[in-house]
């Protein structure tokens, strides 16, 4: 250094104040001194509080949510409001914005378009999923499911057999169940939806329509409903030996209730299911 302030300023394109400044640092310490500090502030107004991205992080790990089912559970359930920019920017920011592979983002050319009913009781999906034994049990179990194409409302029913006998039973019990009159009942080529069945539900003054051989998605509804069991309902019961049908339905008539009455759905902007009915029912289309 030449000791002319001005010159020296000019000769590495710095102002004076920086020159000023940096001298003041290698004078306090050292070469230490100079090295280049963070721009980030030490305090700032609108950071998230670390109970919030504690949350996020609960229902991000434990449930897999997106953006937008996060910022939808806290506003429902905690009173905070957070935009789903802002939640995408927390998971970013700890590196938890990657989905499973099972859930992620699927280009437009690639997804089914959503369709939806205009009026409960349209058409009801049903179908069944094998329930590997839960917590080692050695019994099978087979969960009977019907969705309202219009409100996602369901019904959830298990049974130790999967057969043409449980399945005409399933129709007599979720009609008992549902608050609106059922028009058509759609199911796929199962065994236990051939012909007894059939009969059962037309007896009853219902539509009985096949789905196309091959094509779960026109039951898509029903499909991805159980795999919202899988992730957030039945992952609960890792460890919990259940080997009673009757117990079993107990757990699962409060999960029921907990989808119907107080799960957020990203399908219906962020409704329930019974808000969804009382929305069709008081303003029908």
């Amino acid at each position: 250094m030449t000791g002319n302030v001005a010159h020296t300023c000019r000769y590495y394109g710095i102002s004076r104040q920086t020159f000023y400044r940096r001298l003041r640092r290698f004078e306090e310490k050292g070469l230490e001194g100079l090295r280049d500090r963070s721009s980030r502030p030490h305090y700032c107004l609108h950071a998230t509080n670390a109970e919030v991205v504690g949350k996020i992080i609960y229902l991000r790990q434990n449930y897999h949510f997106g953006p937008g089912k996060i910022s939808m559970y806290l506003k429902r359930y905690h009173d905070i409001m957070i935009s789903k920019s802002g939640v995408w920017r927390i998971l970013d920011r700890l590196d938890l914005n990657r989905l499973p592979a099972s859930q992620k983002h699927k280009t437009y050319q690639k997804r089914w378009k959503r369709y939806e009913k205009p009026q409960p009781g349209h058409a009801v999906q049903v179908d069944v999923k094998f329930i590997t034994p839960v917590g080692g049990a050695g019994k099978r179990f087979y969960q009977f499911t019907a969705i309202d194409d219009c409100t996602r409302l369901r019904v959830l029913k298990i049974y130790p057999r999967c057969n043409m006998k449980t399945a005409i039973e399933f129709p007599d019990y979720l009609l008992a169940k549902l608050p609106f009159r059922v028009e058509v009942i759609r199911t796929d080529n199962g065994a236990e939806f051939q012909t007894q069945f059939h009969y059962h539900v037309l007896d009853r003054g219902i539509r009985h329509v096949y789905i196309k051989p091959a094509t779960p998605r026109l039951n898509g509804k029903v499909e991805r409903s159980h795999r919202i069991d899988e992730e957030e309902f039945y992952w609960m019961l890792q460890g919990v030996v259940i080997d009673d049908a009757e117990l079993f339905n107990d757990k699962l008539q409060e999960w029921e209730d907990f989808y119907n009455f107080n799960r957020p759905h990203g399908g219906l902007d962020g409704q329930t299911p019974y808000e969804r009915l009382r929305q069709r029912t008081q303003n029908p289309v």
